[in-house]
């Protein structure tokens, strides 16, 4: 793994799979109203909904045990082979959401399956982004490892793009009827055509040099010993984290949600926002990583929260001041602009913190607290 090539696709090997952890995850926000009909039936609409929703959220208390859990098992027996089995069990649950049938064919067996499913990803999502950012930071050459960890955000708007490009898809394609019946089952149905794919893929990575290098792997105790003995870092961990969280969610879910609910955007308009967002994330993201190696983390995360705190209530309040496609688009754009800046320093900095022996559980133990965004429940390109 000395050359570029072989260290561009090692980068490609490896964040295959959050990719996947991320499709799955917009997915389900996507079609959220489709699933309660399928697999939870009432005569109360609400209700059903908040019964998926409720489902889906089960996912994120799954998440600090597989930090934990999945997390040592990483640390101790190696970055790829922790990563083999993460998507082992992502696949499970993906194939277990897409497969199931509804609730008029298996009665209350369904939505537990599908219960099943979602607490599956979420355990292993508990240390997808940990174990990938872990294992780039490690073979990362000299001088480069904000770029290199980087692709692991960037990775994850991918997912962003391609989910909502293949909502509206879908949705010009097939009638609401079919998109409530059969067609919410496709996205799924694509992830788990990918999983072969990627397992090939991910089981072709090579062990980090920095892992084989250990001598000592510790134990499930010693690892949370030592993550009591750190918890500090932890704490400081979640405060990183909390901006990263805060800001992708404002960009992401609620100023699209403010243009469809105030401005009155089309599905298309609100897509196109979600859709071009994505793509400058993506760019911003390994640039400002790469930025990060020059001028350091500490900088530029400094400069990235004094600049949102600056700034963010302002340009929020000149787009509704004259609300428009062009002022939301361009709002965004510069949140974007904020969000790659802070999140290209903050994801390499959580694992130069970490004491190297516990690097990947103590790294996604304060992101398994917070969170991810319901990005999908507040921003549906498709109609169900």
């Amino acid at each position: 793994m000395t050359s570029n090539t072989g260290k561009g696709k090692a980068i490609f090997r490896v964040v295959s799979g959050n990719f996947l952890e991320m499709f799955d995850f917009m997915v389900y926000g996507f079609y959220a109203t489709a699933i309660a009909k399928t697999f939870f039936p009432s005569d109360n609409a609400f209700a059903s909904l908040m019964l998926s929703l409720a489902t889906f959220g089960a996912g994120f208390l799954m998440r600090p045990l597989g930090a934990i859990f999945l997390g040592a098992y990483i640390d101790r027996h190696g970055r790829r082979q922790g990563l083999i089995v993460t998507l082992a069990m992502m696949a499970m649950g993906t194939v277990l959401i897409a497969c199931v049938p509804g609730y008029a064919t298996l009665g209350v067996a369904a939505p537990l399956l599908v219960l099943l499913g979602r607490l599956l990803q979420g355990f292993s999502a508990g240390v997808e982004l940990g174990g990938v950012s872990v294992y780039l930071a490690e073979i990362a050459t000299p001088g480069r490892k904000g770029f290199f960890v980087s692709w692991q955000s960037a990775s994850q708007q991918a997912a962003v793009v391609f989910a909502g490009l293949l909502g509206v898809a879908l949705n010009h394609w097939l009638s609401p009827e079919q998109m409530g019946d059969w067609g919410w089952r496709v996205p799924f149905l694509i992830g788990c055509m990918i999983v072969p794919v990627i397992f090939i893929i991910r089981r072709s990575l090579e062990e980090t040099p920095e892992f084989q290098a250990r001598k000592h792997r510790p134990t499930l105790k010693e690892i949370v010993r030592s993550i009591g003995q750190n918890f500090g870092l932890v704490i400081a961990g979640m405060a990183l984290v909390v901006m990263t969280t805060v800001s992708f969610y404002l960009i992401t879910a609620y100023t699209p949600t403010f243009g469809k609910a105030e401005l009155h955007l089309s599905d298309f308009d609100a897509l196109l926002v979600t859709v071009l967002i994505g793509c400058s994330n993506f760019f911003w993201l390994p640039v400002m990583g790469a930025v990060s190696d020059r001028v350091g983390r500490k900088p530029l995360l400094l400069a990235a929260t004094i600049l949102a705190l600056l700034t963010a209530y302002p340009s929020l309040n000149w787009m509704v001041q004259a609300p428009s496609f062009e002022r939301l688009l361009m709002v965004e754009l510069w949140l974007s602009f904020l969000y790659g800046s802070y999140n290209g320093a903050m994801v390499v900095a959580l694992t130069e913190i970490m004491p190297v022996e516990v690097r990947t559980t103590g790294f996604h133990w304060p992101t398994a607290w917070l969170p991810r965004p319901l990005v999908g429940l507040h921003q549906r390109p498709v109609r169900t």
